[in-house]
């Protein structure tokens, strides 16, 4: 692979794992407690989720904040590390950014990180903030506000607002064509409609 001209900051999008190892180090340096427990008592706590998911960082990826080992997580599972997650807990997760960050009474993320995470940029136009947007309209039968948290292996989080949806799509290449039928049944003759 032949080395890149570095890039001006806000010029070039290029989707890697080092920008989000390098967001969790940022993160860590910040709240300068480890992210998996920051995760569990502002996110996952708050919406429900069970006590069987876990963020795995890498065994080389251990850093000294304020004289203390931390670890600092991956964003991605390859190579050992990176996010276990159940189908329960990813759907709950996507029901959180589908209700605009809101669970129940409560506001977990702020509706205008929600927005900016779920619009494209002008470098990226089928990507957000960690969201992939379908925003070109690549994904047939999903709406173009559909977004999708995509995991290693084909384990996909589809958020479709305009039919109030959440599907949670496990190891498989096919999820696309899943969403597309799964719409059409919503969308055909007889159907309430509704994607609850």
């Amino acid at each position: 692979m032949k080395p890149r001209a570095i890039e001006a900051p806000g010029s070039h999008y290029e989707y890697n794992d080092v920008r989000i190892n390098r967001l969790s180090l940022s993160l860590l340096s910040l709240y300068k407690q480890q992210l998996p427990e920051v995760f569990r008592d502002e996110v996952m706590n708050p919406i429900g989720a069970s006590s069987s998911w876990k963020w795995v960082p890498y065994t080389n990826a251990y850093v000294n904040i304020d004289g203390k080992r931390m670890a600092s997580v991956a964003g991605g599972t390859r190579w050992g590390g990176g996010m276990w997650i159940s189908t329960y807990d990813m759907a709950r997760f996507g029901l959180l950014w589908l209700r605009g960050g809101t669970w129940g009474d409560r506001q977990i993320v702020p509706p205008a990180y929600v927005k900016m995470a779920t619009t494209a940029s002008a470098h990226g136009p089928d990507y957000g903030l960690l969201w992939w947007l379908n925003t070109t309209g690549k994904w047939a039968g999903s709406p173009r506000i559909a977004f999708e948290a995509q995991g290693q292996g084909g384990n996909v989080i589809h958020v479709d607002p305009t039919h109030d949806l959440v599907v949670v799509w496990r190891w498989s290449a096919e999820s696309q064509e899943g969403f597309r039928r799964i719409v059409a049944s919503i969308n055909a003759p007889g159907s309430t409609g509704t994607g609850r």
